[in-house]
């Protein structure tokens, strides 16, 4: 029976398929009768799985003790430094203040204008109308300055906070105040050669300013605080107190009345004369405190930079000259130390002396005369010194004057002083005239300061003071939180011979050459001055002269010396006497009642 087509046609395409099937096993399956893998067996994947996650974790193990052990310390201190941040804070100077707690020298807060025209919702007119009279600048200009650009436009620097206060009440947009502090000084030029001043690093550089830096600057120690992650500070993080500000001053012994009075008297004898410079002292002998260092020309301090630089050197203690016959007494208290002169004693005064090959004469001419130690004081007789100095032994006399400290430099807590020059002592022992000429106050330097101090031996009881400025810190109830320690008076001289150069000394104002120092009710000892001036080339300037007057008050109980200098008078009539005895007295009639000192005479008060 013949199949039928549909069936043996089925049965081909299975024999078809049976066919490939085998063909592809014969390819898959090789001759040891083991297929080959396709994947692998549920357990080779298993320990495949299991040693990469082994590996794994072994190696983040090792990247862990890496950065925990390895390198921790060091990303401890990376993560910390971009955490935090180091902060020293802006504490503003100690204030300086007078005897009177009168304001010297105080940090402000200051502002810095800046203009934005694009942020304007004003016309540019109509906002510099507005500020221009505030600022005492012209409206006219401040509108160009406007136009040069949109924003950032510096209008005005350094304005005081009730300028800045005036123009934010105005609420004006576009304007911008950046604040910052600025030392300022109330009193301008009065006390500016004793305060000096600060540089725009705010680093003293005169005066006081200066020399007392590690009083006046507060503590500001750095401190780390903690910041955010837009690098904002986190306050809360911030130690307690490190903002803290003491409330202490520092407070000086001049006295701002007694300062602007003798400026006053100065000013007027230096325009009188027409004098190239001067100063006045004015020195507590009782413990060296100064109650006024006034020097003329000087300086703003609140416009330093617009000064001439040789002010800033306080040259009543940096600068030397030689003192002339201001420094007659102090010869004359040596020699009565020594015991080689009486008070009584009398010497020949023919106008006239021989030393050596020199001839030494006195500034006015005189006829032979016979004149006590008084005298010799009252006519400032360069004869009569001379005569007193030859009775003293030269290495003795040269003891001394090291003694009163010349050639050394004097201890005090202003700036820049200086070493008074001497000459060496084998030069000073080898001629007879070098004695004879530092008789009458030539032959050696000094500075002003310096003759302050030894005058305030004669006045004091012949004890050696150190002159300062510097009272200490002072905290807003007046309690004193600081005082320097000065060195211990040196005694020079026995009271016995300090009061015997006091009445000497009185009598040069009574009947002598510093009359025009005399203050009716009150006994006042002093002494003129007027000295040729030394050239820094050697020798002296032809017809240069420097005057000068120191007086004592009160004759019977000495205490303040005043000391008045001008350099330079012109003028016939230009001597201590005329030029600077004037000035000691106008500053000892605001001295006697501002220090309550009582008169020594009765007053008679004419009807």
């Amino acid at each position: 029976m013949q199949k039928s087509p549909s069936r043996t046609k089925l049965r081909n395409l299975q024999n078809l398929k049976f066919t490939r099937r085998r063909k592809f096993y014969k390819q898959a399956v090789p001759e040891n009768g083991f297929p080959q893998a396709q994947a692998t067996n549920p357990k080779s994947r298993l320990l495949i799985v299991w040693g990469i996650l082994v590996a794994a974790g072994l190696g983040l193990a090792f990247n862990l003790y890496r950065l925990q052990i390895i390198d921790g310390a060091k990303l401890t201190q990376k993560a910390r430094n971009q955490q935090m941040v180091n902060v020293r804070p802006f504490i503003p100077r100690r204030p300086v203040v007078d005897r009177n707690n009168n304001m010297l020298a105080i940090d402000r807060p200051v502002y810095t204008l800046y203009a934005h025209p694009k942020l304007f919702d004003k016309s540019k007119e109509e906002i510099a109308e507005k500020i221009a009279p505030i600022l005492n600048k012209d409206a006219r200009q401040l509108v160009k300055t406007f136009e040069s650009r949109s924003s950032g436009i510096l209008i005005a620097n350094g304005i005081g906070e009730n300028i800045a206060d005036r123009l934010i009440s105005f609420r004006l947009n576009g304007l911008e105040f950046i604040q910052k502090y600025s030392r300022f000084y109330p009193q301008d030029d009065l006390v500016a050669n004793v305060v000096g001043y600060v540089n725009l690093d705010r680093q003293g550089q005169a005066g006081v300013e200066y020399s007392q830096e590690t009083l006046l600057e507060r503590s500001r120690q750095t401190v780390r605080l903690s910041r955010a992650g837009n690098g904002a500070i986190m306050p809360t993080y911030a130690p307690e107190g490190f903002l803290h500000s003491d409330d202490l001053k520092l407070q000086l012994t001049i006295d701002n009345r007694l300062q602007r009075a003798a400026r006053t008297a100065l000013k007027e004898q230096i325009d009188k004369f027409q004098a190239k410079r001067g100063a006045v002292i004015v020195m507590d002998a009782t413990d060296g405190s100064l109650l006024a260092l006034v020097s003329h020309p000087t300086y703003n301090a609140n416009q330093y930079s617009k000064a001439d630089i040789s002010l800033f050197r306080n040259w009543p203690v940096a600068d030397l000259y030689e003192p002339g016959s201001t420094f007659k007494p102090l010869i004359v208290a040596i020699a009565l130390e020594n015991g080689v002169i009486k008070p009584e004693d009398v010497f020949n005064d023919p106008g006239t002396i021989k030393v050596a090959d020199r001839i030494i004469k006195n500034a006015e001419i005189n006829s032979f005369r016979r004149i006590n130690i008084a005298e010799i004081l009252q006519t400032s007789s360069n004869v009569g010194m001379v005569q007193i100095i030859q009775r003293l032994k030269p290495r003795t006399y040269y003891n001394w004057l090291e003694k009163l400290g010349l050639g050394q430099k004097m201890d005090t807590d202003l700036p820049f002083a200086v070493s008074g020059s001497l000459k060496r002592q084998e030069k000073f022992l080898s001629s007879n005239l070098e004695p004879a000429t530092t008789s009458f106050g030539q032959g050696f330097s000094l500075t002003p300061l310096q003759l302050v101090q030894m005058h305030g031996a004669l006045a004091n009881g012949g004890k050696l003071i150190t002159p300062h400025v510097v009272q200490g810190l002072i905290d807003s109830q007046g309690k004193i939180h600081y005082s320097p320690n000065l060195p211990a008076p040196r005694q020079i001289f026995s009271p016995t011979t300090t009061q015997k150069v006091m009445d000497m000394m009185e009598t040069v104002v009574s009947q002598g050459s510093g009359k025009a120092s005399q203050i009716k009710g009150y006994g006042i000892a002093g002494k003129t001055g007027t000295a040729q001036k030394a050239s820094p080339r050697g020798g002296y300037i032809p017809g240069a002269r420097i005057t000068s007057f120191v007086g004592i008050v009160p004759a019977e109980a000495p205490r303040y010396v005043v000391l008045a200098i001008v350099d330079e008078p012109k003028g016939a009539n230009a001597y201590g006497g005329t030029v600077t005895a004037p000035i000691v007295k106008s500053v000892m009639e605001v001295l006697i009642p501002m220090q309550k000192i009582p008169p020594s005479q009765q007053v008679i008060i004419d009807n």
